[in-house]
């Protein structure tokens, strides 16, 4: 195939890709089930287009995937959100898979005669929920935000896990002088390594990229991007999780003010919404589905004991002193979407040679699918019907930064205190706390932030306080007053922003 195929195929494999997401938005289907469908579609055992069985290749550009989406969703949310939430997470995550693990691994066992390591392999595939999934489900939906953070740290703070007891059962299954001592330590290390490296490099990141003053805002995504690198890599480099490093290292930046912080969210969110896309497309090529039907009963009888019996369990037992209601319990329990993360474990095994190895990833390919479709598409009707939503005025699970909102008029127009802080990052104006940073200026310092007492204000040499509209006055006598273009791209985009966040 020439360079030009190559690329034709690449563009045309994107634009199905967007028309699958559309149509998936239009049928309420989770999309990943239309990018595997799509991958199947014109792999080896459907059309025949592309002819792909290279499992090595389909783990690493998983695992690339993975880190990508698993930064963006660090990203978006920030250490104080998940910190109001981190007990029921960091349980589900940690004490929730490996009681599912515990109870599907046993399952499978009984069910389909394996041996007991090799049915705790399998259980620990599925154990995890996917973070694609998660992210991607709770982008458009209008779940209470407790829950949804609940979801997001779990999904984010879970994968290093599933990983571990991956890596480690099959070490067990293989090596006779492994045992649970060794697993024990393996956890520790990687866990502990990833820990350490992710904030390192997180809070480095942060205070970088303050000090840096880079050409353009384009080039702070790029830097976030080798942000995203150093610490997957850092951390896998040592021997730790790299998947934990670089979730840290999101949330680091994520609860900062950066320059250039709405172009860097922009991008990587499009850059993983690109790495879901390719991850599930990559996994859908290399599965055969005339094999499915040969793994049909096993993986339906294993997807309804993790819906029905794990999950549940595991959540329940997770989140028993969290202090959340019967109903958010049911709405988490019924959540834990599968997805691409155990169709990307289920690699492991074969790469490993493992025993039963082509038939794991088919039976996890097939219960992936299953759950997937049942509990994606009844996941939102549930959660309405048992009142797990976001009430009015709150914001919803996948908000952003939400609307501008105040009432008040200029207060004061002075020059910068230092006692405020730093004009580009400031901590308070006028003695009122500063709750949300919405601009940073790049090329010097200023900024655009919200106050905890309703106002907002821009920073920098001069500092103005007061509402969105009467700010919006005010920086357009700034721009027509201006001496240098920095200056008027500065105003334009404070005006513009102020705009639209009181329309």
């Amino acid at each position: 195939m020439s360079d030009g195929e190559l690329i034709l195929v690449a563009g045309a494999l994107m634009a199905a890709g967007l028309a699958a997401s559309l149509a998936a938005d239009r049928l309420r289907l989770p999309g990943l089930v239309l990018f595997l469908g799509l991958g199947m579609a014109i792999g080896s055992d459907g059309a025949g287009w592309i002819d792909f069985n290279d499992y090595e290749l389909a783990r690493t550009i998983g695992i690339v995937a993975l880190a990508l989406i698993l930064f963006e969703g660090g990203l978006t949310t920030s250490f104080n959100e998940i910190r109001s939430v981190a007990a029921p997470a960091l349980s589900l995550a940690f004490a929730g898979t490996l009681l599912t693990a515990l109870i599907a691994g046993m399952a499978a066992t009984w069910l389909f005669d394996l041996t007991l390591l090799q049915g705790l392999l399998l259980g620990s595939i599925v154990a995890s929920t996917d973070g694609a999934a998660i992210f991607a489900l709770l982008r458009n939906s209008n779940l209470d935000r407790r829950v949804g953070l609940t979801l997001e740290g779990e999904s984010g703070f879970n994968d290093p896990l599933a990983v571990l007891l991956v890596i480690g059962l099959i070490d067990w299954i293989q090596k006779p002088d492994f045992g649970a001592p060794d697993m024990l330590i393996l956890f520790l290390r990687e866990l502990g390594i990833g820990l350490v490296v992710g904030l390192a490099v997180g809070l480095l990141a942060v205070q970088g990229l303050r000090r840096a003053r880079l050409p353009t805002e384009a080039a702070y995504p790029i830097a976030t991007l080798g942000v995203a690198a150093l610490a997957y890599g850092g951390a896998a480099s040592l021997d730790g999780s790299g998947f934990l490093s670089v979730y840290l290292a999101g949330l680091a930046l994520g609860s900062a003010p950066i320059p250039g912080e709405r172009s860097v969210k922009v991008f990587h969110q499009g850059l993983a919404g690109l790495a879901q896309v390719t991850m599930f497309l990559v996994l859908g090529l290399l599965v055969f589905p005339s094999q499915l039907w040969d793994v049909a009963v096993e993986g339906t009888v294993l997807a309804l004991v993790l819906m029905f019996v794990a999950r549940p369990v595991a959540t329940f037992a997770a989140t028993a002193v969290a202090g959340l209601g019967v109903r958010e319990r049911v709405v988490l329990a019924w959540a834990g979407l599968r997805g691409a993360v155990p169709v990307v474990l289920a690699t492991f095994p074969v790469i490993a040679a493992v025993s039963h190895n082509f038939e794991f990833f088919n039976i996890v390919f097939f219960a992936v699918l299953f759950s997937t479709l049942l509990q994606g598409t009844t996941f939102e009707p549930l959660a309405n019907r048992l009142g797990v939503t976001a009430r009015p005025g709150d914001s919803p699970a996948g908000s952003g930064l939400g609307r501008l909102r105040s009432i008040a008029r200029i207060s004061t127009s002075r020059p910068w205190d230092p006692a405020d802080g730093h004009p580009g990052y400031p901590r308070q104006v006028n003695g009122v706390r500063v709750i949300d940073q919405l601009l940073t200026r790049i090329d010097e310092d200023g900024a655009l932030v919200r106050l905890d007492d309703g106002r907002y204000a821009f920073t920098g040499p001069t500092v103005s306080v007061g509402s969105p509209t009467d700010l919006q006055r005010a920086a357009r006598r700034r721009l027509a007053a201006a001496g240098s273009e920095a200056d008027r791209a500065w105003w334009r985009e404070i005006i513009g922003a102020l705009a639209r966040g009181s329309n």
